[in-house]
């Protein structure tokens, strides 16, 4: 996700939202030692003399003139989904949290009398579903599933912009691994304490990116490994222990 959508080394105003979280914090930061401006989409109080803009999905808040005459935009928020079981509320607000977020920035970025030449709205690999050997890639249709229909919902709300002009990527995004947080830290306790293993008969794919090659790799198409795995030889990877 080096690219942010020019070839122009010129600074540039970017918008992200998502900031906050793994991919945003990083991206954040590399954007700014480029020397471009970031401007970051917050659900609380912006704090005085920075560079937050306050936005609400749920209430449908988020002021234009604020985000008038940006060069690029970068949409990461969303729901974690390992977060908690996928209860019934749960899952609505996985959901949700895509598709209104989505839809509200699409919308608003599409009235702007000064758009931004491109909108980075990420998606994931689960728009795929559950494929078992088949091969994919970014002309395969979607899969079936809950995971599938949050993906389609989610590429769906950016319509708006494109239909207004802007150009919209739509980069689906495997599993990251990173030391910093995420997945990976969330696996490394209980394998460090010996009480880690494989759910089910462990021939189910994970198909996952690090954080390093998810920044080096262009911005357009599926965000993954080339080599994905089963999740039997992944659990029995000695670098756990």
């Amino acid at each position: 996700m080096s690219d942010p959508g020019t070839s122009s080394r010129d600074p540039m105003r970017i918008l992200v939202s998502g900031s906050s979280g793994l991919i945003g914090r990083r991206l954040c930061g590399t954007l700014r030692d480029q020397g471009h401006r970031v401007f970051a989409l917050v659900r609380r109080e912006p704090r005085a003399n920075s560079a937050e803009i306050f936005w609400n999905p749920d209430t449908g808040d988020l002021e234009p003139a604020r985000i008038e005459g940006l060069d690029a935009v970068v949409h990461l928020a969303g729901e974690n989904i390992a977060a908690g079981r996928w209860t019934k509320d749960r899952k609505r607000v996985i959901r949700e949290s895509r598709s209104k977020g989505t839809s509200l920035l699409s919308r608003t970025l599409a009235g702007l009398d000064r758009k931004p030449r491109v909108l980075i709205s990420a998606s994931a690999i689960g728009f795929y579903g559950h494929r078992g050997d088949e091969s994919v890639d970014e002309d395969s249709p979607p899969g079936q599933g809950f995971l599938s229909e949050v993906c389609r919902e989610w590429e769906s709300a950016a319509e708006p912009a494109r239909a207004a002009g802007i150009r919209v990527v739509n980069p689906r995004i495997g599993m990251v691994l990173s030391a910093d947080g995420g997945a990976l830290t969330r696996m490394l306790g209980p394998f460090k304490a010996g009480l880690g293993g494989v759910v089910g008969d462990g021939r189910q794919y994970l198909s996952w990116i690090s954080i390093d090659d998810l920044f080096d790799a262009p911005i357009p198409g599926t965000r993954c490994s080339p080599y994905p795995t089963h999740k039997l030889p992944y659990g029995r990877n000695p670098q756990w222990t």
